[in-house]
């Protein structure tokens, strides 16, 4: 329910913005067209007939958004989604969300913003 409530007032263009991604990146990241985050951003908004597996994503993908500018500045933070970790298995941050892992990435936020490194 509460990824719901979040997933509508995303707003897509700003998400992109802060990830410093491309159209066809965000598109990768939640499995959906270019077009269709293009759509998104001209609207301002996810349609309402957008699935709740798209929301549930989106809704990961700003909570990483958000923890990872608690715990970086914005450059730091980019950085961050485009470096290879050996807790990933040298895989970025990036490549951990497009396989479904956004969880892991917002563990290893955590435990940077604890202090405790990952």
């Amino acid at each position: 329910m509460v990824a719901e409530r979040v997933a509508y007032t995303l707003r897509p263009d700003e998400l992109r913005r802060d990830l410093s991604l491309s159209r066809e990146r965000m598109a990768r990241l939640v499995d959906v067209s270019a077009k269709t985050v293009e759509r998104w951003e001209q609207q301002r908004a996810l349609p309402t007939r957008a699935s709740s597996r798209i929301r549930a994503q989106l809704a990961q993908i700003q909570e990483v958004r958000d923890l990872g500018l608690c715990v970086y500045t914005p450059e730091g933070f980019r950085q961050f989604l485009k470096t290879p970790l050996p807790t990933f298995d040298g895989r970025t941050p990036l490549q951990m969300i497009e396989q479904g892992r956004a969880g892991d990435v917002i563990a290893a936020l955590a435990s940077d913003y604890e202090g405790l490194g990952y």
